[in-house]
């Protein structure tokens, strides 16, 4: 088992969700977080005056799937979550060991 952890724009959640759910990976976790990549924020101006803005809003997408599930994934996130501009986001794939369903104890790929 895999965990496929997507760091994307908010405004792209949705997309990526729809993406997901239309190719039958319905179960995942979404946060909310903030954070800074390569740029390291943005400068604004507010009231005449530049400020950094350096740890922007970002949507945090969490997904336990089977090992060979991992590519189709990761191709499904990155096209619905791409926009060709700096800070569209991350992915990262980590090994899961165990899952276990609380309800059943069932475990592994029967728990996902």
């Amino acid at each position: 088992m895999r965990k496929i952890e997507a760091i994307i724009r908010t405004t792209k959640l949705q997309d990526v969700k729809d993406a997901l759910e239309l190719a039958g990976y319905e179960s995942l976790t979404v946060s909310d977080v903030k954070g800074r990549g390569k740029q390291k924020g943005i400068v604004q101006q507010w009231r005449g005056r530049e400020y950094c803005v350096d740890l922007l809003p970002k949507t945090k997408i969490e997904i336990v799937v089977p090992e060979y599930n991992v590519e189709e994934i990761i191709d499904l996130i990155r096209k619905s979550a791409e926009t060709g501009s700096i800070g569209d986001g991350k992915i990262f794939v980590y090994a899961v060991e165990t899952a276990v369903r609380i309800r059943t104890g069932e475990r592994d790929g029967d728990a996902i």
